[in-house]
């Protein structure tokens, strides 16, 4: 953390009346933040200790911008909710923990916060975890995935080291738990095939280069050597990687969240916005399919909208059907046939594509089974969409 970052929270806190720095202001990036007392925009801070590095991405709690919340925690590998110990479980916390469900996320941690502040912190500690487990069980995670830790953030108890006023507790303490719980950031993105969204066709056409015909992107799941063979979507020719190109030399393979250029053995017909393949595994192109999305915009959505679709590199003109239900993260429940989808709902439906999408379902591949949707007059995103039902990993009422 820079040091001029920490002089600045130590002035705000004095200004506050604070006797001690207020370290939740180290990530309110926006005044208004600092002046309200909220989180609003997602905050992106870097920290490292002995045995881990780690991007911690601070988004809002308020249902107002949940969208906000879907975008921090849409690449999370874990994701810390925080609850008052005085409230408990609130509706705030179950939506939070639908979305996460929504989006994939392998790990979760509650911080049970505030917890010097309640009498009888142990019963409250104890049924505050079990109502989160029922929570989280019914959204589909494990036992071992899901870890309750009691902290007081202003005195730091459980946070760095253990504290003596939670004898009750005996469970690693936060930076404990982030610095040895698995993480494994690519196993998804290896256990399928190779997919390469193609951004950009380098044609140099100098007299250094006059047949080079590259396809840059980046591996968005699996790996590719030269001399694999590959087929393009959603045209279906197949050819074979000649060459992989980077700014620093030829490669012999690129794994996933690799950007780089591939070179093809064959002429063949590929633009921004195809897909280069395994072919072993290689999806059917989507000119119409079920998704999940979650509604994001204060606009409703109705059945017969016209809006765009990005898939990866790939935009085209979308048409939504049907709405098939809507979820109620409440009470983990499904209503059926809802005349329209609201700000923050979270709905199922049907959607129709101009050009045919290269797509897995997000269950399979979360990097690969993600959209947007797109306001095609002021280019405003309006949803954040997941191929397939992934609602079936919830155990609706």
């Amino acid at each position: 953390m820079l040091a001029d970052h920490i002089d600045a929270v130590e002035r705000a806190s004095v200004d506050k009346g604070l006797a001690t720095p207020d370290l939740s202001l180290l990530v309110d990036g926006l005044r208004a933040e600092r002046e309200q007392g909220i989180t609003i925009d997602v905050a992106y801070r870097y920290f490292a200790t002995p045995q881990r590095s780690f991007v911690l991405a601070d988004t809002p709690g308020h249902v107002q911008y949940t969208r906000n919340t879907v975008s921090g925690a849409s690449t999370a590998q874990l994701v810390m909710l925080l609850v008052d110990a005085r409230k408990g479980v609130v509706a705030q916390t179950r939506r939070h923990a639908a979305v996460l469900a929504l989006l994939g996320v392998p790990k979760l941690v509650l911080a049970v916060n505030k917890i010097d502040l309640v009498e009888n912190p142990a019963e409250v500690f104890a049924n505050i975890s079990a109502e989160f487990n029922r929570l989280t069980a019914g959204l589909g995670w494990a036992p071992e995935d899901v870890q309750e830790i009691p902290v007081s953030a202003l005195f730091g108890d459980n946070v760095a080291f253990r504290s003596e006023h939670t004898p009750y507790y005996d469970g690693p303490t936060l930076i404990e738990h982030l610095e040895s719980v698995p993480v494994d950031a690519d196993s998804e993105r290896t256990e399928i095939g190779l997919r390469f969204p193609v951004q950009y066709v380098i044609r140099p056409r100098s007299a250094a280069f006059p047949d080079y015909r590259g396809y840059a992107g980046q591996v968005a799941a699996g790996s590719v050597r030269p001399g694999d063979e590959v087929v393009i979507l959603p045209s279906g020719v197949r050819s074979t990687i000649a060459k992989i190109d980077t700014a620093d030399g030829e490669l012999e393979v690129a794994e996933a969240g690799r950007s780089v250029t591939l070179l093809l053995t064959t002429d063949v017909d590929v633009s921004r916005g195809d897909v280069i393949a395994s072919p072993i595994d290689a999806p059917e192109p989507l000119s119409a399919f079920d998704a999940t999305v979650c509604w994001l915009a204060e606009k409703p959505l109705r059945p017969g909208a016209r809006l765009l679709l990005k898939h990866g590199t790939r935009t085209t003109q979308a048409i939504v059907g049907a709405l098939i239900d809507r979820f109620d993260e409440q009470n983990l429940s499904s209503d059926p046939s809802p005349a329209t989808l609201e700000l923050n709902d979270i709905g199922r439906i049907s959607v129709r594509v101009a050009e045919p999408i290269v797509a897995d379902d997000y269950a399979v591949n979360r990097h690969t089974g993600s959209f947007l949707l797109i306001d095609p007059a002021g280019g405003n995103t309006l949803a954040a969409g997941l191929v397939g039902d992934v609602l079936t990993a919830v155990e609706l009422g």
